[in-house]
C-alpha cells in the first residue's frame, strides 16, 4: 500500500516535541502540535479577565514551548516562514483533530503510565491504518502498546529522534511485538527520503543502539579518566577533533547535554542491564555524585566540567572538587598525526604512543571494541548498524568498527587481550574463516561482514547515494593537489575538492577548468560537490596575504582574473554545471554556487558572501553576480533602489544563511532554478541526476550578458550619504565605509551619469580593481592577518 504524509500530530510541546515539530515543517509537511491545558491562570492572565476557558490560555503552553523552541539557537526550523505550517491545540478540546492526520508522535514526559494514556487518548479518534509512533528514549516499547486495539499495535513503534531533530542525523526505529514489516520498510526510507535522516532499526533493549553505546563510552570515560590520572582537558583533547569528534569531545558535550540527562540514562542501563559484562561501568563514580547534588548540571546551571567566569573558563579538577584555571593539554603522540588530514588515517599511529595518550587510545579502544562486538545480536544483527549510530547520533566521523578495521582486526584484538579482555566469538569466527577486516568496497558499494551468512553483504539503502571515498581511486580521471574528477557514469563527471577546509587555491581552480576541459570534450555534464564537513570556505587567503604583503600587485591581479574567468567558465561552458553545496559555502565557496547552472544545495548549507570580514569585497564575481541579480529585478516603474539596496546590503552585512531555505531570501539561490535536499548523503547523485536531464534536454551553452542595468550615480549617491551616517553614528569603522564604498562603486557601475546597459565583463573590471585596491590598504591586511592566525574577524 501506498502511504502519503500529508499532516502529523505531535503529542507533547517540549523541547523535543516542538523540535520534532519544527522539522516536519521543515520538509512542507503540515503539523498540529498538541499539549496539556493549563489548570491554574498566570498572573498576567489574570490581570487580562482571562479565565481556565479562554482559548488563549488553554493553549498557552504548547503556545509558549514553540515560541520558545522558534527563539532558540540554534534554530530548529530552516526558515520562520515555515512556522506556519505549524498549528497549536490543547490534549483536551483538540484531540479529535488527530483523526485527520497520517503520522501521530508521542513525545510527553518519560513516564509509562502518562504514555498509555496518551495512546488510550490516540486509539480512540485515530483513524485505522494511521502510524503512530513513541519518541521515547528507552522505556521499553513492548509496555507501551498493550491493551490497544489491532490495528493501533499493527502501526504502533518507537520513533526515536536525536535532539536537537534538525541536526543530528540518526533515526532509531524500535519495533513492537505486532509492528508490521511493510511499517517499518516505509519509516525507514521515510527517515532517509524525507526527514534527511539516517534511518537504524534498533531491537527493543534498554536505550536501543546509540545511548547504549554513547553512554557506554563516556561512562566508560569518567572511570579512566580517575584510574590513569587525567585531567578534563586532556580526555577532550584526546577525544575531540584529532579522532574525528566534535569540538566539544567528551566534557563539554556533557556539559551542553546536561549532566541530569545523562546520568537518567545511565541510571536506567544499571537497572535496566543486570547480565551486562559492563555492568559496574555504568554505576557512577563519586564525582558525578557529588556534582549531581550540588547541581553542576552544565550549561544550564552556569556551571559544570566548565565555569565561565567573567571572560576566563575555569576547569573541574576531579580530585579537589574545586574549579581552577583551564590548563592547555598536549601529547607527543598527538604532534605525530599533524600532517595527516583524516582522522581514519592517524588510529594506527595513535594507539602506538610510548606516552600517557598511547595507553589511553589503547585502553579506550579496546574497552569499546569489546563492549560493541558483545552487543551484536543483543541490540542488532548487523554491527553496521552501530556505526550508523554513533556517527549519526553522536558526530563521529568514524564508527567503533570502521576504526577497528583502521587500526587492524588482528591488532585490535592484540589490544584487548593486554587489557584482559575478549571480543566476541563471531569475531574471531569472521578472523578464522580469512576475512580480515569487517568492510569492503567492490564497485563503489561498500559491504559488510554478515555473521549469519559468513559473507561480505551489500549494506542495504547505499543505491541511492553516491560514496566518493568508495569511488575515489576506481572512478578517478584525473587529480592534482587540490582536486579530484571522478567518472560518475552516464556520462557525468564529478569535481572533488581536496583541499584544506576546501579552499579555494590555483590548484583548485586549475581543477575546475581542466574538469570542464575534459567534460567538453568525452562526456555530458559536470558536477562540482565533494563529502568533506563543509563544501569551501571560500578563496585561500593566505596566498592572498603573501602577494599583497610582497606587493606582487601583478600577480595579485592575475590570480584574481583567473577566479573571475574560472567561475565565468562555470556559467559560460558547454556542458551543464550542477553545484552541490553544504555545509560552510563561504566567499569564493558562496561565489562557484552563484555561477551554476543549477544548485542542489543540502539543507543544511551556511552560504553567504563574507570578504568584507577580512577587509575586501567578493572579487570572484560575487559583487558583479549581485549587482546582475538586482538588475533582472527591476520592474518598470518600481523604485530600482531599493531592490539594489537590499542585495547591497547582503554583501555589505556579510550576511550567511543559517539553512539552504534562507539563502533564497537573501538572493543567493534561485527560486525556480536551484533545488534544496534534506539528506546530504544523496546529494552527489541527486546533482547528478539534474546534470543529466539537462543535458538529455538539448543543454546550449548560455550567451555572455551585455544587458546588466546600472545605476551610475543616482544609486552611488544614496550608498555614500548611507555610509557617511552609519559612521557618523559610529556603527561602523573608518576602514568598513571605505569598504562599502568600494563595493557601492562595483555596484552601481561606478559614476555613470544616468541608468546604463553594460556588460558583466565592464563589471568584472571594476570588481577586480576595486578588490585590488582593497589589498594594498594596511587596515585590510591586518583583517586578512588576524582571520588566518586567529581565526576570527578583527573590526579596525
Amino acid at each position: 500500500m501506498k502511504r502519503i504524509i500529508k499532516k502529523v500530530a505531535v503529542v507533547g510541546s517540549g523541547i523535543m516535541g516542538s523540535g520534532i515539530a519544527c522539522h516536519f515543517a521543515n520538509i512542507g509537511v503540515e503539523v498540529l502540535l498538541l499539549d496539556i491545558a493549563p489548570n491554574t491562570l498566570t498572573e498576567a492572565e489574570e490581570k487580562k479577565g482571562l479565565t481556565l476557558e479562554s482559548k488563549a490560555v488553554r493553549n498557552r503552553i504548547v503556545n509558549d514551548h514553540l515560541a520558545n523552541a522558534l527563539k532558540s539557537n540554534p534554530s530548529p526550523i530552516y526558515s520562520q516562514k515555515f512556522a506556519s505550517r505549524i498549528t497549536t491545540g490543547n490534549t483536551t478540546d483538540d484531540m479529535n483533530k488527530i483523526a485527520l492526520c497520517d503520522w501521530i508522535v508521542e513525545v510527553v514526559v518519560e513516564r509509562l503510565d502518562i504514555k498509555k494514556l496518551v495512546f488510550e487518548q490516540i486509539d480512540t479518534y485515530r483513524k485505522p491504518g494511521t502510524l503512530v509512533t513513541s519518541n521515547t528514549s528507552g522505556i521499553p516499547i513492548q509496555f507501551m502498546s498493550e491493551g490497544r486495539s489491532e490495528d493501533f499495535q499493527k502501526h504502533f513503534c518507537g520513533t526515536h529522534f536525536f535532539n536537537p531533530a534538525r541536526y543530528l542525523k540518526l533515526f532509531e526505529i524500535i519495533p513492537g511485538p505486532q509492528t508490521a514489516t511493510e511499517v517499518l520498510d516505509f519509516l525507514t526510507n521515510y527517515g532517509s527520503q524525507y526527514l534527511g535522516k539516517t534511518s537504524v532499526v534498533a531491537k527493543d533493549t534498554p536505550a536501543f543502539i546509540g545511548n547504549r553505546i554513547g553512554i557506554f563510552g563516556i561512562q566508560s570515560l569518567f572511570h579512566l579518566v580517575k584510574e590513569m590520572g587525567l585531567t578534563i582537558e586532556e580526555v577532550d583533547k584526546l577525544t575531540g577533533p584529532v579522532i574525528g569528534r566534535p569540538k566539544s569531545a567528551t566534557f563539554r558535550t556533557v556539559d551542553v547535554v546536561g549532566l541530569d540527562t545523562l546520568v537518567h540514562v545511565a541510571n536506567g542501563l544499571y537497572e535496566g542491564c543486570p547480565n551486562d559484562e559492563a555492568h559496574d561501568l555504568f554505576k557512577l563514580p563519586d564525582f558525578i555524585s557529588k556534582m549531581m547534588e550540588n547541581k553542576w548540571l552544565g550549561s544550564k546551571t552556569g556551571q559544570g566540567f566548565y565555569k565561565k567566569v567573567d571572560k576566563d573558563i575555569l576547569s573541574l579538577d576531579l580530585n579537589t572538587m574545586e574549579y581552577r584555571p583551564a590548563k592547555k593539554a598536549a601529547f607527543a603522540t598527538l604532534e605525530l598525526t599533524k600532517t595527516i588530514d583524516k582522522p581514519i588515517d592517524r588510529f594506527r599511529i595513535l594507539v602506538k604512543g610510548k606516552d600517557k595518550a598511547g595507553d589511553f587510545y589503547r585502553k579506550n579502544f579496546s574497552a569499546m571494541f569489546a563492549y560493541c562486538s558483545n552487543r551484536v545480536p543483543e541490540i542488532t544483527n548487523e554491527f553496521y548498524k552501530i556505526d550508523d549510530a554513533m556517527k549519526a547520533g553522536f558526530g563521529w566521523e568514524n564508527g567503533p568498527f570502521e576504526i577497528w578495521d583502521a587500526i587492524g582486526v588482528a591488532k585490535g584484538i592484540e589490544l584487548m587481550e593486554a587489557e584482559g579482555l575478549q571480543p566476541a566469538a563471531w569475531v574471531k569466527e569472521m578472523f578464522a574463516s580469512g576475512s580480515t577486516s569487517f568492510y569492503t568496497v567492490k564497485e563503489g558499494a561498500s559491504y559488510y561482514y554478515n555473521i549469519q551468512t559468513k559473507t561480505q553483504t551489500k549494506v542495504p539503502g547505499q543505491d541511492s547515494f553516491i560514496i566518493l571515498n568508495n569511488i575515489r581511486e576506481s572512478k578517478k580521471v584525473w587529480s592534482n593537489s587540490g582536486t579530484v574528477i571522478h567518472d560518475l557514469g552516464d556520462g557525468i563527471l564529478n569535481l572533488e575538492f581536496q583541499s584544506k577546509m576546501n579552499t579555494i587555491g590555483g590548484d583548485v581552480l586549475a581543477g575546475i577548468n581542466k574538469a570542464i576541459d575534459l567534460a567538453e570534450k568525452e562526456y555530458n555534464g559536470l558536477v562540482i560537490g565533494n563529502q568533506g564537513a563543509n563544501f569551501s570556505v571560500g578563496a585561500n587567503i593566505g596566498m592572498i596575504f603573501m602577494m599583497a604583503v610582497e606587493q606582487e600587485y601583478d600577480e595579485l591581479n592575475m590570480a584574481i582574473k583567473m577566479f573571475q574567468d574560472t567561475m565565468m567558465r562555470v556559467r559560460y561552458s558547454a556542458i551543464p554545471v550542477i553545484v552541490a553545496p553544504h555545509g560552510m559555502t563561504l566567499g569564493g565557496g558562496c561565489e562557484m554556487t552563484m555561477h551554476a547552472d543549477k544548485v542542489v544545495a543540502a539543507a543544511e548549507s551556511y552560504i553567504g558572501l563574507v570578504e568584507f570580514g577580512v577587509g575586501v569585497i567578493p572579487g570572484g564575481g560575487g559583487s558583479k553576480e549581485m549587482a546582475l541579480r538586482a538588475s533582472d529585478l527591476f520592474r518598470k516603474n518600481d523604485v530600482e533602489l531599493n531592490v539594489l539596496q537590499e542585495y547591497f546590503l547582503t554583501v555589505a552585512m556579510a550576511k550567511v544563511s543559517t539553512s539552504a531555505y534562507e539563502a533564497f531570501d537573501t538572493g543567493v539561490l534561485q527560486k525556480g532554478k536551484d533545488i534544496v535536499i534534506v539528506n546530504k548523503d544523496r546529494q552527489i547523485a541527486e546533482a547528478k541526476k539534474h546534470a543529466l536531464l539537462m543535458a538529455e534536454a538539448g543543454y546550449t551553452q548560455p550567451i555572455r550578458r551585455t544587458d546588466v542595468k546600472v545605476l551610475g550615480k543616482q544609486a552611488l549617491g544614496m550608498f555614500l550619504v548611507g555610509t557617511n551616517q552609519m559612521e557618523a553614528g559610529h556603527y561602523i569603522s573608518e576602514h568598513d565605509k571605505k569598504i562599502a564604498n568600494k563595493l557601492a562603486y562595483v555596484m552601481a557601475g561606478g559614476d555613470l551619469s544616468e541608468p546604463t546597459l553594460v556588460s558583466e565583463q565592464y563589471l568584472l573590471d571594476l570588481e577586480r580593481e576595486a578588490f585590488l585596491s582593497l589589498c594594498t590598504e594596511r587596515k585590510t591586511l591586518e583583517r586578512i592577518q588576524f582571520m588566518l592566525t586567529k581565526g576570527k574577524p578583527l573590526r579596525n
